[in-house]
């Protein structure tokens, strides 16, 4: 390579890197930095909150624009869901109707949005877009919403206990079975003592439906 390749070969990478420093000093001066939670998982039917954070280099003024828009995981066309621009216009059609509301404030940055009542067909990708004059780029965060039964544990430990409980009570039921039935002397019952397998095969039925109100509650 001869000496005017390389000096025209110098020249030109130093052109890039001025290029590259001019284009990052604007940036750091025109730009909106915005942030997301990757991903949120909701539950159907209890609200759920999308948050949207963001920075901007100049000061807020009723010239921010916020814009949420959403995108279904199986196909389906994007379609804008809320719109801020000093008051808060969500979508007044569609799937989100009258389930969109603003819990954000931009004078702290924030752009949040809450979805009422969400359904599992709701599941996809959410996007936040600010917009400050003269900021003028900014980032594409995404979020996506995943929307899931609940599952009541509680109720699962509840109904567990009781088995529990009835197999106590079936295997006293079986002892006294063994012994004719015969109640002890410390019990009280008005109920007649059983001298036939039928009988106790009855009693046995009856005592099961009753336990849970015949036994003290266990506490859980």
């Amino acid at each position: 390579m001869g000496c005017g390749e390389a000096a025209a070969a110098g020249g030109g990478f130093f052109l890039l890197l001025r290029g590259i420093v001019l284009l990052l000093g604007v940036c750091k001066a025109l730009c909106l930095e915005i942030k997301v939670s990757p991903k949120v998982r909701a539950f159907v039917g209890e609200q759920v909150t999308l948050k949207c954070s963001f920075k901007s280099s100049s000061p807020i003024t009723e010239s921010l624009t916020i814009d949420w828009t959403y995108r279904p995981f199986t196909s389906g066309q994007m379609e804008t869901i809320f719109h801020y621009q000093s008051v808060p216009y969500p979508t007044t059609v569609g799937k989100f109707k009258e389930r969109i509301s603003w819990v954000g404030n931009v004078a702290r940055g924030d752009a949040s949005i809450a979805i009422q009542s969400p359904v599992m067909s709701d599941n996809g990708t959410f996007i936040c877009s600010v917009r400050n004059p003269p900021d003028a780029y900014h980032n594409i965060p995404q979020t996506m919403l995943v929307v899931v039964e609940r599952v009541f544990l509680p109720s699962v430990i509840v109904v567990v206990l009781l088995l529990v409980r009835m197999g106590r009570k079936i295997g006293v039921l079986k002892e006294k079975k063994k012994s004719g039935c015969k109640k002890s002397s410390i019990e009280v019952s008005d109920e007649p003592e059983c001298t036939e397998r039928d009988n106790c095969l009855g009693k046995l039925r009856n005592w099961c439906l009753n336990c849970v109100d015949t036994d003290e509650e266990d506490p859980y």
